[in-house]
């Protein structure tokens, strides 16, 4: 495929290099060459298979609003925008794009989801409580997290509860560290997700472009990670 990475920050380079490892052409733009999208003209964006966003919530925007009004396929890893998850899936539909969109392209996390939606169906009733702590580098723009606000969505599904509380912490270069805790006045059970490098969001990501180049339509990667 021909790949058009967005971001020049420590993941997108890392998506750029797993997509050449895996045999594919790859153009990067970091935010200097395309300041307010301007790089994304139609003739260029037509150019690639495949375009993937590991950028800023503002930059993601304008970039999505550039390239699928095009008809393109894009991967959005950069999270903190789904206030306009309506209006870019109504743009990605209109204009036949493909959009896959995820806050955590890591296969262990999606599996971390499916099992925080067993623990909050099978303890609903027990007296049980629950609540979410997650760690980030100091660099992450959004707090709380992408994938925090998922956990805790799949949890008040599962239980009916209104709100799960969530802590965030902003330390160092930590990749992602998230738990769901569920206590009681008998005892606590703490599931736990801790990432060691990008390598896995990054991996994760070449493959849903891999899985998206040949499709249109909207996707959420929580939903079709286990196709990927």
């Amino acid at each position: 495929m021909r790949v058009l990475v967005l971001g020049m920050g420590k993941t997108g380079k890392l998506v750029a290099s797993v997509a050449a490892e895996r045999g594919h052409s790859v153009n990067v733009l970091d935010a200097k060459e395309n300041a307010g999208a301007s790089a994304l003209t139609p003739p260029f964006v037509s150019g690639f298979d495949v375009v993937i966003d590991f950028t800023t919530p503002e930059a993601a925007v304008q970039n999505m609003r550039a390239c699928l009004a095009t008809g393109a396929k894009m991967v959005i890893g950069t999270t903190g925008w789904y206030d306009k998850l309506t209006d870019m899936k109504s743009l990605a539909e209109r204009k036949q794009a493909g959009l896959l969109y995820g806050t955590n392209f890591s296969i262990g996390v999606q599996v971390m989801l499916r099992l925080a939606k067993t623990m909050g169906e099978d303890l609903k009733k027990a007296g049980y409580a629950f609540s979410i702590a997650e760690t980030h580098h100091a660099s992450k723009l959004d707090s709380p997290s992408g994938t925090a606000i998922s956990l805790s969505k799949v949890v008040e599904a599962a239980t009916g509860a209104t709100a799960v509380p969530v802590e965030s912490k902003r330390d160092g270069d930590v990749m992602g560290l998230h738990s769901l805790i569920a206590a009681s006045d008998a005892d606590r059970l703490v599931l736990t997700h801790e990432a060691f490098s990008r390598r896995g969001f990054a991996e994760g990501a070449v493959r849903a472009a891999e899985w998206l180049s040949s499709r249109s339509g909207c996707y959420d990667f929580q939903s079709v990670f286990n196709e990927i």
